[in-house]
């Protein structure tokens, strides 16, 4: 189910994805509410469950190595499971999501270097069912809204 936002509601929330221990008072001017509106309308979004939580972000140049790729899989449909369960188990995987289009997979590596990331998709492009890879290297994130 969808929730019903207004403009008003995007706002914060797009302010707080940025932010999230941006104060109520900067939330209020930049979006041109009073201070208590806000509040009642940021605990209206977290009891609706459109504000799941709020958490931790790491600076990604201190704690994460410094290569990170995306890696498009064009996996045959009876290894997709056996696929699935070898990237669960490396700890260079970030993230693997399905998709829709040409490619099935879209993977997130991050490595240590290119030599490793090299062999890693090497690897990849070996197993059983793996028809095709492609990858792009992450030089640089433009805008970071995502989750944590």
């Amino acid at each position: 189910m969808k929730p019903d936002l207004d403009e008003i509601d995007d706002k914060i929330l797009a302010l707080l994805m940025d932010n999230a221990r941006l104060p109520v008072t900067s939330i209020a001017k930049s979006v041109g509410i009073a201070r208590t509106t806000v509040i009642a309308r940021i605990a209206a979004l977290e009891k609706r469950g459109v504000i799941a939580g709020y958490g931790l972000k790491l600076n990604q140049k201190m704690v994460q190595p410094a290569v990170r790729a995306y890696v498009g899989l064009s996996v045959e449909a009876r290894y997709a499971a056996g696929l699935i369960k070898y990237l669960q188990q490396l700890p260079e995987t970030e993230t693997l999501c399905a998709v829709s289009g040409a490619i099935d997979y879209m993977l997130t590596l991050r490595c240590s270097n290119t030599e490793t990331l090299d062999k890693l998709l090497d690897q990849i492009g070996a197993l059983d069912g793996v028809r095709q890879t492609s990858t792009s290297v992450i030089l640089s994130k433009r805008i970071d809204r995502g989750a944590l």
